[in-house]
């Protein structure tokens, strides 16, 4: 018996893409920023990233084909002045962090909180349509 992988399974049309995205995402398994992922509400979610240290400028959020990704650079020190730590126990790397979205999730907006950055998005609710197909006969 030939075991079908999740994207082939023949009940679902149209899903081919499904396994390369789950790939990609796994593939991105570093743990820094720690981040938060919940529901808000049925239709609406929040990622939230712990992101101190960083500026709102030293942040960069885009969507790139179905992929939300979230980048953080480090930035220069305050005024451009050099510091000199004695201890550095709060990372503050350059980051970059994806997320998949899925069709018809859109993000809804983004703010900065107590260090943390919050990416709020929401999914459209499609409209439920019936469509009546036709039997005819086949040209040709």
């Amino acid at each position: 018996m030939t075991k079908l992988s999740f994207g082939a399974h023949p009940f679902l049309l149209g899903f081919e893409q499904l396994e390369r995205l789950v790939e990609r995402t796994a593939k991105s398994g570093e743990g820094y920023p720690p981040y938060n992922i919940e529901a808000v509400t049925e239709n609406a979610y929040r990622i939230t990233l712990a992101v101190a240290g960083f500026r709102e400028e030293d942040l960069a959020i885009t969507v790139e084909d179905r992929q939300l990704v979230i980048r953080g650079r480090v930035s220069d020190g305050e005024n451009g002045q050099e510091r000199v730590f004695l201890h550095r126990g709060i990372a503050s790397r350059a980051f970059q962090r994806s997320f998949v979205l899925a069709d018809g999730v859109e993000v809804a907006g983004a703010h900065m909180e107590h260090g943390l950055l919050h990416v709020d998005l929401r999914r459209q609710v499609p409209e439920t349509v019936v469509q009546t197909i036709r039997i005819g006969q086949r040209k040709g």
